[in-house]
């Protein structure tokens, strides 16, 4: 435990020399300017797959949301608490994203939880991943089930009218990514073939 906390000080530490001080102003640019990010990614919480890491992106390029099993739930304009929805909203409607990368991966805890929730006792988990429990109904291994879940959350995506609206204007693109944890490989769904290949 000690070890991993020292490791993220002295990570801090890099941080500052390489964004803050010296000639390297990134912040105190974005700071001036605020964000303007292209892309936005909904990742997993899961700590083997951080969007700006597998990327290798600098402060400001990535807007990021991340949830358990990177789902993105259906619209639903209610009196509840929508987080991922907000942030699709704030993504989409004021900062205009060009491109949404809707990114899954291997060995999913959130998908090894909808496949075999009747073993698993949580408070909340069970309940979320419900959102994309037709997954399990094409596929049987986790890796596949990840896949799929993919493309229900793409479907849900489009049930928000805004996203749906930017799509139909060409102003938004959406991308199913799936990483490989053990491989380190990203695989990307090809719309035309119906199926995933390396990027």
């Amino acid at each position: 435990m000690k070890n991993a906390w020292l490791k993220i000080l002295a990570g801090f530490r890099q941080f500052r020399e390489k964004y803050v001080l010296g000639d390297n102003d990134i912040m105190q640019q974005l700071s001036h300017r605020g964000q303007q990010p292209e892309i936005m990614v909904v990742s997993c919480c899961d700590s083997r797959v951080d969007p700006a890491v597998i990327l290798q992106c600098d402060p400001g390029d990535l807007f990021v949301v991340r949830n358990v099993a990177n789902i993105i739930p259906p619209y639903e304009k209610d009196e509840a608490h929508h987080g991922v929805s907000a942030a699709l909203e704030f993504a989409v409607c004021f900062l205009k994203v060009k491109h949404l990368i809707l990114l899954g991966h291997s060995q999913c805890g959130g998908i090894n939880t909808l496949i075999n929730h009747n073993h698993t006792k949580n408070d909340f988990i069970s309940n979320w991943v419900s959102l994309i429990k037709k997954a399990k109904e094409s596929a049987q291994q986790t890796d596949d089930v990840a896949k799929e879940a993919l493309k229900i959350s793409y479907q849900h995506a489009l049930t928000f009218p805004w996203i749906k609206a930017a799509l139909d204007q060409q102003q938004l693109m959406i991308h199913l990514w799936f990483f490989d944890v053990a491989q380190g490989q990203i695989f990307t769904f090809d719309e035309k073939n119906k199926q995933f290949t390396v990027l």
